[in-house]
């Protein structure tokens, strides 16, 4: 693979972790865990993530699929996966990318973001990094954001913005952040669309600079995602992930 260059005053950035998915069959255990369970996961939502299950999560034709249900899972009536890397892809700072085709539908909510890897993680203090947000009842709106103590969706602070992508449901695009010590930049097929920089307030407002991890998921409802309820006849739906690359300046 080629680095991906971002200008001619900087270091390039060197590829230090991905998944080109080139095999079939589970996640690759070597750089996926899963989150489990059916609790809502702090937004209501309605799916059980599972895992070590085909139906949810896995690799085919190049691609990782990410798949909701409509079935019941203990007390959820939808099943879905949401991996991540945490504890064997940990990164603080780079270059994220992750080229996807989205899910389609009323009721969907799916991610590409990033928690810190801190244990116990303390949210929002500790940081949340949204990569790529949509939902489903409103499509073709991506969604940017970050959440801190300071700057949080909970007290209507969070750091935010929006673009309108055509055909995300019917065609991939490359959603990717670059990140550093004083900012970060959000890019949708290589165009920046998004900035936060660091305003000097501290922990309480700009945690990044420590070891974060990736998170991929569909989630199914929620205090977002359901808003305009769930349409029960979309299912299943899925998330194709072509690749994931992380670049680190060296």
């Amino acid at each position: 693979m080629t680095p991906f260059f971002a200008g001619a005053q900087q270091k390039p950035w060197q590829l230090v972790w991905a998944d080109e998915f080139k095999y079939k069959g589970l996640p690759d255990t070597s750089k996926w865990n899963y989150d489990i369970g059916g609790h809502g996961w702090g937004n209501n939502e309605l799916q059980y993530y599972t895992k070590n299950q085909l139906k949810n999560a896995r690799v085919e034709r190049g691609f990782l699929i990410i798949e909701a249900h409509k079935e019941k899972k203990e007390q959820s009536n939808y099943t879905s996966a949401r991996l991540i890397t945490k504890g064997k892809g940990d990164w603080s700072h780079g270059r994220i990318e992750v080229r996807a085709k989205l899910p389609r539908g009323r009721g969907t909510w799916p991610a590409i973001w990033m928690l810190a890897s801190t244990h116990p993680l303390k949210w929002p203090d500790d940081g949340e990094i949204d990569i790529m947000e949509h939902v489903g009842y409103n499509p073709g709106f991506i969604h940017f954001s970050i959440h801190t103590k300071k700057f949080n969706h909970i007290i209507g602070t969070q750091k935010t913005d929006t673009l309108l992508v055509k055909n995300v449901m019917d065609a991939f695009h490359v959603y990717a952040i670059e990140w550093n010590e004083q900012s970060m930049q959000w890019f949708v097929d290589g165009k920046k669309v998004f900035e936060v920089t660091n305003d000097g307030g501290g922990y309480e407002a700009w945690p990044f600079n420590q070891p974060f991890h990736l998170l991929l998921n569909i989630a199914v409802g929620g205090n977002w995602g359901g808003q305009k309820g769930v349409n029960d006849s979309i299912f299943p739906q899925r998330m194709l992930i072509d690749y994931v690359r992380v670049y680190q300046r060296r």
